[in-house]
């Protein structure tokens, strides 16, 4: 049954991705033909609005058909007033940004409903305090639960941390030991450890690690709204990083997953309930849109640059180069296909 779930969520993200495409060519008055929800053959359809909306056999995404443009034939045009390409470019481009944008704003969503769920955060417990840190000779003891920092109220672990790290000055941290609050000058040192990606960075800190005790945030109105802002945005900027550490090979190859594993986690969210699910939906929909913009021909990203490169230029690349790039992107996005598929599978059997 979570499968079933998990492929539905991950069907429902590229239905949203393809409902922006389609949204913003029919604004511009662009004939669409095509509504897919997969690639290959048909097996249900229904026609509306004079569009084709069907799905297809393989899940791995899907796409918008529109009039004057075809990604298998990059040289086919219309010079018909409702054809994709007789539009300017930066009509062009408002349509192809419109999938990730939708992306984005469907993953606002789920964080937002997340936020008016009451989200779990950690708390500002200190569990271990590393031996000879600045923290052990400030005095701070296991169980300390930091109030605030600097006279500033914090309620997560989070806030703690960002604290530290954004100053190499001396703090001023209240805390509640056994329910007697004390105030505790610390000074942060330059220490090096290991970011998410395994890299070794230097920045400031104390030397504590928290409890791992959590508590539910309620959250007002404006503060969901920054919340569902903050995550999106936070969560959109580590995909980012992701590529390009993937890219410069500081992310070996090995990391790469494909439908499958995006099929297994959001199956698996499914068990700890509707806010992990949505989470990992949220997860999933910025990396669609995220993915869609990188400048690879057969993606959103590179059909931009080429509408970019026309509004510079004024005028558009040659059929030959449009050709050679596209078919160079298909290549590059059926290899990373192909080694997300290969490592899921090489998992499965481990």
């Amino acid at each position: 049954m979570s499968w079933i779930i998990a492929l539905a969520v991950l069907s429902a993200l590229i239905f949203f991705h393809e409902l922006g495409h389609y949204s913003a060519a029919r604004f511009f008055g662009v004939y669409v033909e095509v509504f897919s929800i997969g690639f290959g053959k048909k097996i249900a359809s229904f026609r509306w609005m004079n569009t084709d909306w069907q799905i297809s056999a393989i899940p791995l995404g899907g796409y918008v058909k529109m009039k004057g443009q075809d990604d298998s034939d990059p040289t086919a045009s219309s010079s018909d007033n409702d054809s994709y390409n007789v539009k300017k470019p930066w009509q062009r481009i408002i349509i192809l940004l419109a999938g990730p944008l939708a992306n984005f704003a469907l993953a606002w969503i789920f964080f937002y409903a997340i936020a008016l769920g009451g989200p779990k955060a950690l708390s500002p417990v200190i569990g271990d305090v590393v031996h000879a840190s600045p923290a052990e000779a400030a005095g701070f003891l296991k169980g300390d639960k930091v109030l605030s920092v600097n006279g500033e109220t914090i309620t997560t672990w989070n806030e703690l941390s960002e604290h530290i790290k954004s100053s190499s000055h001396t703090l001023t941290l209240a805390i509640d030991r056994s329910g007697m609050i004390q105030q505790i000058n610390v000074t942060p040192r330059i220490t090096e450890s290991q970011n998410i990606f395994k890299e070794i960075v230097r920045q400031p800190m104390v030397g504590i690690a928290p409890a791992g005790e959590t508590l539910t945030l309620n959250l007002s109105f404006a503060e969901a709204l920054r919340y569902a802002s903050d995550e999106t945005y936070t969560s959109s900027l580590l995909i980012f990083q992701s590529v390009q550490k993937l890219l410069t090979g500081v992310v070996p190859a090995k990391e790469v997953g494909g439908v499958v594993s995006i099929v297994q986690i959001t199956a698996d969210a499914t068990a700890y309930g509707w806010m992990s699910l949505f989470f990992f939906s949220a997860l999933i929909s910025v990396n669609l849109g995220v993915l869609n913009l990188l400048p690879i021909p057969a993606l959103d990203g590179g059909h931009i640059m080429f509408n970019l490169y026309e509004m510079i230029r004024r005028k558009a690349p040659s059929e030959e180069v449009i050709t050679r790039l596209t078919i160079g992107g298909w290549v590059i996005l059926l290899g990373l296909m192909s080694l997300g598929l290969y490592n899921d599978i090489t998992r499965l059997m481990q």
